[in-house]
């Protein structure tokens, strides 16, 4: 039976649960366990999906075709455990549920109340498909206090109530700000969130403190004193350089080390963290830069392109050079800015995105490549553009466009209105729903052979995951390969390109799909990783 660990947050939001969820969850499997991960986000909407990437951060998609927080592309670099539908969950979707309930007559006769008919859907989240793990995170979006969370901190408070204190414990993740004026850490913000937790009926097991530098021992025990937990219960998660010294700080604390005790498990064997010891080393060592340029328009959040951003660190690491991102954003980008703003360049990147806004930057960034032999990579809406770039350019087709965009032209990209996905087809129309109704999750793709994408691949067939609403249309396919394209991966009925590359280039590839939500810090994706190689090549000349 899974024995659950519940992840909250005080003081201020963004402090970390995320990544102390995923490198909790690495240490414990490095200690011979079987773990999965789960979201708890307090915000309405059904799901990340149609929120701006400026305000809450790239949206992470799993196989299973789920929209989902981007904490759980975390969960998966760190843990490499494939996430699921069932791992994030929104208040959005329990009301849903809820009131679907309540009309088909499911609660008749009753008054449908927070307490229980929302607690028990979202325990009913929590505690479902768990009897192959032997350790269930679940990450509570949010601080404690919030209003909307409420419902949740009192569905995991039942819970810990249900299973016990031997199946359920509670760490909470604070702040411990440093005030340089006083030259001190300040403890109190951390006694007001842990009051406050108490107040809704949690005592916390574990107290993560996050500050910028190590936490004294004198501030420590005075924590540990007002909250009412062991000294060594205290954990100092200080800033560090890179994402992948947090599990192995982690352990020094001891936090995994007082988990296993909370629970009554063996905590004393010998831990190897050789892998994670091996990347920060890597970070001190490697010798050199490349500069990839990334134009796209969401540049005002970095958040908006993590899983970019570490699959990029993943290829450099595999390259054994450093990955310089040089954001660009494509909206105030024009075909006059190219020679000063990407000569230094030794790649260029257009990631996916949505809207007309920052086309023909876009579209600049994509003759620059073409036009100057630098290595080229485009994502998803990056691989449509490069299409229309060459439609225009290449095929004879001035007026090529998206369907997305406004004004006349020809559309060589449209919306998407059928495809296969299993033995069923998919429909779809532009005035619907525009939440959840793209091409999400993993689909297959056949690679034709002699191909770039089938030697990066070294297989005719692949996996890869998708989120989108357009396509190139294939009526043009005919057309853009005589200009010079080779469409040479596509869906396995032949209807949808996903891979287009330009062979009288050095390294121009385009991808329908996301392939950084794959990429692993031990085992780098390898269309990042050859594109980061090429880049290196360029950078040699």
């Amino acid at each position: 039976m899974a024995r659950f660990i519940f992840i909250t947050g005080g003081v201020v939001s963004s402090l970390g649960k995320g990544l102390a969820s995923a490198s909790l969850g690495a240490l414990l499997q490095a200690r011979g366990y079987k773990v999965r991960l789960r979201k708890l986000d307090p915000y309405l909407n059904v799901d990340p999906g149609t929120m701006s990437p400026t305000q809450h951060g790239e949206v992470f998609v799993t196989d299973d075709g789920a929209e989902t927080d981007l904490d759980l592309g975390h969960y998966e670099r760190f843990t490499d455990v494939t996430s699921r539908r069932g791992d994030n969950v929104t208040t959005g979707q329990i009301y849903s549920t809820l009131l679907a309930k309540e009309r088909r007559g499911d609660y008749l006769g009753g008054t449908v109340q927070v307490i229980p008919h929302v607690t028990d859907l979202i325990k009913q989240f929590v505690l479902k498909d768990t009897d192959d793990v032997d350790f269930l995170l679940c990450e509570i979006g949010g601080t404690v206090g919030d209003i909307e969370a409420l419902p949740f901190f009192e569905s995991i408070r039942q819970i810990g109530y249900e299973l016990g204190r031997d199946q359920a414990i509670y760490i909470h993740l604070t702040l411990v700000p440093y005030l340089g004026a006083a030259k001190e850490l300040k403890t109190k913000p951390t006694q007001h969130s842990v009051r406050e937790l108490r107040s809704i009926g949690i005592q916390p097991d574990i107290l993560l403190c996050r500050a910028e530098r190590d936490l004294p021992e004198s501030e420590r025990k005075k924590i540990a004193l007002f909250s009412n937990i062991p000294e060594e219960c205290v954990i100092s998660g200080p800033d560090v350089r890179s994402v992948y010294q947090v599990p192995i700080k982690y352990h020094q604390e001891g936090m995994d080390t007082q988990v296993l005790k909370r629970f009554g498990l063996p905590y004393d064997s010998e831990l190897n963290l050789s892998k994670w010891e091996k990347l920060v080393q890597q970070d001190i060592t490697v010798k050199g830069e490349i500069n990839i340029a990334i134009v796209g328009k969401y540049t005002g959040l970095k958040d908006a392109y993590k899983s970019l951003i570490e699959a990029l660190d993943h290829a450099g690491r595999a390259n054994d050079i450093k990955v310089k991102i040089n954001w660009i954003n494509s909206r105030n980008f024009l075909r006059e800015d190219s020679a000063e703003k990407l000569s230094n360049m030794h790649g260029i990147l257009v990631p996916g995105g949505f809207g007309e806004d920052g086309v023909k930057g876009k579209i600049a960034a994509v003759t620059f490549a073409r036009e100057n032999d630098v290595p080229f990579f485009g994502i998803c809406y990056g691989m449509q553009i490069a299409v229309i770039e060459a439609a225009r350019n290449l095929a004879g087709i001035p007026d090529a466009k998206s369907s997305e965009f406004s004004g006349e032209g020809t559309n060589v990209v449209g919306i998407m209105s059928e495809w296969t996905k299993g033995d069923a087809k998919e429909y779809r129309n532009k005035s619907g729903n525009l939440g959840g109704t793209m091409r999400l999750g993993a689909y297959d793709c056949d690679i034709k052979a002699g191909t770039l994408a089938h030697k990066i691949y070294g297989s005719a067939q692949i996996s890869e995951r998708h989120r989108h609403r357009y396509e190139v249309n294939v009526n043009y396919k005919e057309q853009l390969e005589k200009a010079g394209l080779v469409f040479s991966g596509m869906s396995p009925d032949g209807a949808l390109p996903e891979i287009i590359e330009n062979p009288k280039h050095p390294w121009f590839v385009g991808v329908q799909f996301h392939p950084e939500f794959k990429s692993r810090p031990f085992d780098a994706h390898p269309v990042f990783k050859e594109f980061v190689a090429a880049a290196l090549k360029h950078s040699q000349k």
